[in-house]
């Protein structure tokens, strides 16, 4: 079977784009070999900084004859519905069509279409200047002479050649022939631009590989990662040194070089003074470099640094070292002079004194005047939502409000039943329904926030610790190292906060109330974390949606589907048991127009809850069973799945399932179809003792499950319907529910409402699978 190799080789294309890029066009063209009429039997994209290539194995060398009928119209239709399947299927006349009769249709015209077979060269000759002339390039350019003339070719750099060959392993392959804006398709590419730069002529896969190679070119992104990652940890092993790897960065770095070559420099100790995470991301982001740290360091970083060239130079690369010294030197000062005057006063003190009454500042604390000089400076979080002075005055109230619920269920001084409702088993006594990995409610990490110390706050604390970690909570995006690296925000607010003696749980909070900033990401435990974490999401929730600035489809431009599953993962993985409707009118209060949203926002939460307790691996059935409209305790909702999974994993559950959808679709029918059903059971109507043991069991499951359920106990309110199982099989074995008595028919369909009611006190179990 042949084989097709194709290269575009360009100027260097931004490494954020190559492997993109790569498998785009893959896809393109395999997609478009197959619609016309080709099979392959593999296919793999490639890509270096100029050049992207595929390798598509067994690939039929012709498409196959097609053969097909079109069916038409009655041979007595109108002339215009002939002249339309004359159309559709090619005919310059209806002579050209056949007459097929039916027994029941009568005579119809039909199209016998006969489609010769391509050669695969002139189906791949089509095919790829179209893709290379509507590439989806995120961005760009024309270039040279031809760029004058409307519809020139477009490209991400300059397209500089193109090789397309084509044929079998046993035969010398055939070079597909196309010309696309000036650029005519062979099979010579170049090497590398320094080290090799003159022609290579290549045949097919295999020998375009290995001269590419001796012409310094590593074609796979995947081995040139392999290359930097072990001559990286090798060189810093050899200095006594441990790499801090950084999987992102190997990738970009990866994509700015053909023939990597690992090197080393340092900068001076003086800059180590620095924190790690500022000289890491001074020294990433400038000069594309990895930082090292002393072997077996856990946080503490070293004075050097690996870097990547795209070339073997004479002197063994010390020019090439030095010179990005000089630049990463550069880039620290500007970064310690960053840090230094983080920590000093700002020049504007006198004008930051109303904005430090308002929020009870310090203002001899550089953080507090940060925090001022935010809110002086009226600066905008969304033009209908106010500043973030605004913003951070919000988030204290709601975070003061919801200090109370937060430190009654996780306070330290509340052992291993915080947060547990009275009479809800421990989540080790529960049995779940849900993932074997991990029990829903269980924090995953139990890595404790407050690094410094470990010193968590008592609970009569915790309601002012959370004030001040609100009001300090944004101070850091005034920071002039959050400025140059915004994606240290809140890491640097604790460092700060830290360094001027605020209590570690105010600090953490200023980092932690970012969290979770996505499904892998650990939820904050410390209770001051958990409040202002909450009252930030909360406050960003409940603004866009008063302001009608919901996530619509794909779209969520405000990141609200994630601050959703960060309230969710929080309060669940906290055990925090939080009515979210009187919370919500809380915070809708602050903003215009939001109080009649509160069932709607209710609703987005009860779907980012289904969608969290799905990756857990519980049963969407059980969780719609579960929720109404209504339910606003998350965690409520969570033991109420844990406990019906629970129940229907046992044979009574499965057998009072079985019955009670009976019952219900009996039940269903007969009021679809408007039967009398009475008010309330008759005793006095019961003709079989079925019927009594019947009642008698309902009576009894409808006191102790309404009993367990007040008491919050769901798996107490299980057990209380378990009792229904048996006397439910003995009524629908011996007792015939439609009688021709109407008044015994229609008691004994109020038999089996009470039936219903009892087990919708737990749960919908219409909405229960099997």
């Amino acid at each position: 079977m042949p084989d097709l190799l194709l290269e575009l080789r360009s100027e260097e294309i931004p490494a954020r784009m190559q492997r993109k890029a790569a498998g785009d066009l893959r896809k393109m063209l395999t997609d478009g070999l197959v619609e016309a009429g080709l099979t392959y039997e593999a296919a793999r994209e490639y890509w270096t900084p100029r050049r992207l290539a595929l390798d598509i194995r067994g690939l039929t060398a012709r498409s196959k004859d097609i053969r097909e009928e079109i069916k038409g119209p009655s041979t007595t239709a109108p002339e215009q519905a002939v002249q339309g399947f004359l159309r559709k299927a090619g005919l310059s006349s209806i002579a050209e069509a056949h007459v097929h009769s039916d027994p029941k249709k009568g005579d119809f015209y039909v199209a016998h279409i006969s489609k010769p077979g391509r050669a695969a060269e002139a189906i791949i000759a089509e095919l790829v200047p179209g893709i290379i002339k509507n590439f989806p390039w995120p961005k760009s350019m024309r270039w040279g002479p031809a760029s004058a003339k409307p519809g020139s070719l477009r490209w991400v750099r300059p397209l500089q050649s193109i090789v397309c060959t084509f044929g079998p392993e046993t035969e010398e392959p055939v070079v597909v022939d196309f010309e696309i804006d000036g650029i005519r398709s062979g099979n010579a590419t170049y090497g590398h631009r320094f080290h090799a730069p003159g022609l290579i002529t290549v045949r097919r896969f295999d020998d375009y590989v290995a001269k590419l190679e001796a012409a310094k070119v590593v074609l796979d992104a995947d081995r040139r990662k392999e290359i930097i990652l072990h001559d990286a940890r090798n060189i810093a092993f050899a200095n006594g040194l441990d790499l801090v790897e950084d999987e992102g960065l190997l990738e970009e770095v990866s994509g700015l070089v053909e023939w990597p070559v690992v090197l080393m420099d340092e900068f001076e100790q003086d800059f180590l003074t620095i924190p790690a995470e500022v000289i890491r991301l001074t020294i990433r982001a400038n000069q594309k470099c990895f930082v090292t740290r002393p072997h077996g360091a856990a946080e503490d970083l070293s004075n050097r640094f690996v870097l990547v060239a795209n070339i073997e130079a004479n002197d063994g690369g010390k020019e090439i070292a030095y010179g990005n010294g000089k630049v990463v030197r550069a880039r620290l000062s500007d970064a310690l002079y960053f840090w230094k005057t983080d920590q000093g006063d700002l020049p504007d003190l006198d004008q930051l004194q109303e904005s430090a009454a308002r929020f009870d500042l310090d203002l001899t604390k550089p953080l507090d005047q940060r925090m001022a000089r935010l809110d002086h400076l009226n600066v905008t979080f969304h033009a209908k939502l106010g500043t973030q002075g605004e913003r951070v005055a919000r988030i204290k109230r709601l975070a003061e409000e919801l200090a109370p619920t937060v430190a009654k269920s996780i306070s330290p001084l509340e052992g291993e039943m915080a947060g547990r409702p009275e009479g809800v088993a421990s989540a080790d006594a529960t049995h779940s329904s849900l993932s074997k990995r991990e029990e829903v409610g269980t924090p995953r990490e139990t890595t404790p926030s407050v690094a410094s110390g470990d010193i968590s706050p008592s609970r009569g604390e915790i309601t002012t610790l959370v004030a001040r970690a609100a009001v300090l909570a944004k101070a850091d995006l005034q920071t002039e190292v959050v400025g140059e690296f915004p994606e240290l925000q809140g890491a640097m607010g604790r460092k700060y906060a830290l360094l001027q003696g605020e209590h570690p749980s105010v600090a953490a909070a200023a980092e932690e109330h970012y969290k979770p900033q996505g499904p892998s990401d650990r939820v904050p435990t410390d209770p001051v974390s958990v409040a202002v974490a909450l009252a930030d999401k909360l406050d960003t929730l409940t603004g866009f949606w008063a302001i009608d600035e919901k996530p619509t489809g794909s779209k969520d431009p405000f990141a609200l589907r994630r601050a959703a599953l960060g309230v969710v993962r929080i309060l669940i993985e906290n055990r925090i048991r939080l009515e979210l409707t009187s919370i919500f009118a809380k915070a809708f209060a602050n903003f215009t127009g939001g109080a009649g949203q509160i069932s709607d926002l209710l609703a987005f939460f009860h779907d980012r809850l289904k969608v969290y307790l799905r990756d857990q691996g519980a049963r969407y059935d059980l969780i719609d069973a579960v929720i109404t409209s209504q339910s606003d305790d998350l965690l409520q909702i969570v033991r109420r799945v844990e406990a019906l999974g629970s129940f229907l994993d046992s044979e009574d559950g499965r057998n009072l399932l079985a019955g009670t959808k009976r019952a219900a679709n009996i039940l269903a029918a007969e009021e679809k179809k408007k039967t009398l059903v009475a008010e309330a059971v008759e005793p006095a109507l019961f003709r079989e003792d079925a019927e009594k043991r019947l009642v008698s069991a309902v009576n009894q499951a409808e006191k102790e499950a309404g009993q367990a359920i007040q008491n919050e106990d769901f798996s107490a309110a299980m057990l209380a319907l378990s009792v229904l199982r048996e006397p439910v099989d003995s009524f629908f074995e011996g007792v015939l529910v439609n009688d021709e008595d109407q008044a015994v028919r229609a008691n004994r369909l109020a038999l089996l409402a009470r039936i219903r009611a009892a087990t919708d006190q737990v749960a919908d179990f219409s909405k229960i699978v099997g």
